[in-house]
């Protein structure tokens, strides 16, 4: 009889300071207000040796974690060690993050920007130029897909890592398992990428191995997951709501395994792809 996935060594049982704040509501019928938690969101301005880049709206938790991933899942430095410092500042709706990195990395950077052709946007988060939205990225290696029994009762399982969606609702969640199935850390945020952003971030920021292991998201797969998630080098991707057409193709392409696990039924394998014409019957 095979083992269950095993849980984490200790629940996450309470939500980051400020991630949450109390407030009021009425029902339509009845005035008198009742209490209730919501999630909270600032504009975080991100700034690359002192050349401002991005303003992105996240949960105000775990922002160097989101700083190290963003800047990751990006593209900006391709490892964690060309990030030199990183020093968060601001209250309340508006945070500033100064951030200094390796010299080449910037060099790359400022290059980019300048082939930019005009402000032209195609609505990717921090994108602003389609070569920007399609890269070059190189092939993975293969690797197996994981034991199906890791996949038990994961959204069940998972909820260790929500305490803010568990108090408030309105926030999307990015997990990881490693090697041996075991969900070692997971990071919430309002956006969805941002919260797979802080994933990256912590695992590269704590040293965490990720070959053989899996990234867990709660929210839709479109191919800036998967691009993220490539670059970090995590072999496996699973999604609660189904891929986007594009995601599926790029992930077979690059030999990310990707996996889409629905609310009733069992988890469906989308990469890769079926190996015979015989499969697909």
């Amino acid at each position: 009889m095979k083992e269950p996935c095993s849980r984490p060594d200790q629940p996450v049982s309470d939500a980051p300071g400020g991630a949450s704040a109390g407030y009021r509501f009425h029902a339509l019928d009845d005035a008198r207000p009742e209490p209730v938690e919501l999630a909270e969101e600032c504009a975080l301005a991100i700034a690359y040796n002192g050349l401002n880049q991005a303003v992105m709206m996240v949960t105000p938790a775990d922002l160097e974690d989101f700083v190290v991933g963003f800047s990751l899942g990006a593209g900006i430095v391709e490892r964690a060690a060309d990030i030199y410092d990183i020093r968060i500042s601001g209250t309340g709706n508006g945070r500033h993050a100064e951030v200094e990195i390796a010299s080449r990395a910037f060099w790359t950077l400022k290059a980019q920007r300048r082939q930019l052709p005009g402000n032209a946007s195609c609505g990717l988060c921090g994108v602003e130029a389609l070569e920007q939205a399609l890269p070059q990225l190189p092939v993975m290696p293969v690797a197996p897909l994981p034991p199906a029994h890791w996949l038990d009762d994961l959204r069940q399982r998972i909820a260790d890592f929500q305490p803010l969606a568990q108090r408030c609702g309105a926030v999307h969640a990015a997990l990881f398992i490693d090697a041996g199935g075991r969900i070692r850390m997971g990071r919430e945020d309002i956006g969805r990428h941002n919260a797979l952003d802080k994933l990256i971030g912590a695992l590269s920021r704590s040293g965490q191995d990720v070959t053989g292991g899996v990234a867990v998201v709660t929210s839709r797969c479109s191919l800036e997951l998967i691009h993220k998630v490539q670059r970090a080098g995590i072999p496996t991707l699973v999604s609660f709501s189904s891929p986007t057409g594009l995601a599926t193709q790029w992930a077979q392409r690059h030999n990310l395994n990707l996996i889409h696990i629905p609310h009733r039924s069992p988890p469906r394998v989308f990469s890769p792809a079926a190996r015979s014409a015989e499969a697909n019957r």
